[in-house]
Parts: structure tokens; sequence; C-alpha cells
């Protein structure tokens, strides 16, 4: 069954899409994907009767894909143009699916400008590691000042 995906996925392709890639899965499915348009459609076996499940989804900035948001179930059988007719639905509710949802409720009014805060001198942090590591000298300096007195009082200095 897989075997017949690969000429069903390409026919589809040349039907979709001008411009598209088409490669096969790790599973034995088929990828097409429609650079131009942000999106991907995959054909892979679903059942034994010969049916073909279709997914699609949108291609992220980078090249990456996000996981499918729509899918269905078609007939291997059903021919090119059911098929097609098919992933145009997947492909319309993907395309209503990314779209923001329209609100009836009146905008609000935009808020006035809060003031402008008072600008904090900067390296406020940068004073604390300063003070942080002076003191950090001064305990190490008064240890090995001590370490030293004790050894010179036991030599008899």
């Amino acid at each position: 069954m897989s075997a017949q995906l690969y000429p069903a996925a390409k026919d589809l392709a040349k039907v979709l899409w001008q411009h598209h890639t088409v490669y096969r899965e790790r599973d034995g499915g088929m990828v097409i994907r429609g650079e131009h348009v942000q999106r991907w459609i995959s054909l892979g076996v679903a059942g034994t009767r010969g049916d073909v499940r279709i997914r699609a989804g949108l291609i992220l900035d980078g090249g990456t894909t996000a996981p499918a948001r729509t899918e269905t179930v078609v007939p291997l059988a059903a021919g090119t143009a059911e098929m097609a007719a098919a992933c145009r639905r997947l492909l319309a509710d993907l395309t209503s699916a990314a779209e923001p949802p329209t609100s009836t409720r009146p905008a609000r009014e935009p808020r006035p400008p809060k003031a402008p805060k008072a600008r904090r001198g900067r390296g406020r942090g940068r004073g604390r590691r300063v003070v942080a590591w002076i003191l950090g000298v001064a305990a190490i300096s008064a240890i090995t000042l001590y370490a030293l007195a004790a050894y010179s009082a036991s030599l008899g200095g």
C-alpha cells in the first residue's frame, strides 16, 4: 500500500501547488511541502482497506513543521481529483484556523500613555558586586595577616 502512495503524492502535488517538494517519511508515508504557502500535507496508510490518511499543517519560520491541525481519511481508489478536493478542504480549514478570530465587541479606547519613570542610576547591581569584591578581598587579607602573625609567633619572632 505504501508503494502506491508515492505516485499518488506526486500527482496530488502537481494538482495542488506548482512549487512543491515530495519526500518519504520514516513510517512509509509521503509529505508534500509547499514552501511558498507555508503549508504541508502528509499522506499515510490508514488501516488495511486501502484508505489514505491525509493530514495538513503549517511550516514555521526556519522550515520546521508544526504538528498537523486537520486530518481526514480518503480511499486511495477515489483518485487524484477527490484527494485534491479533500486536501483543499483541509488547507481551507487550516487557513481559517490560522487567522485570528474576529471579535463582535467594540474595541476599547486606547489608554493614555503612562508618565515616564525616572531612570535609576545605571550599575546599581554593579555597585553591590564591587562592595562584595572589596569585602571578600578584605576578609582574605585579614585571614592571611592572622596566619602570618601566628606563623611568625610560633617561630619566636
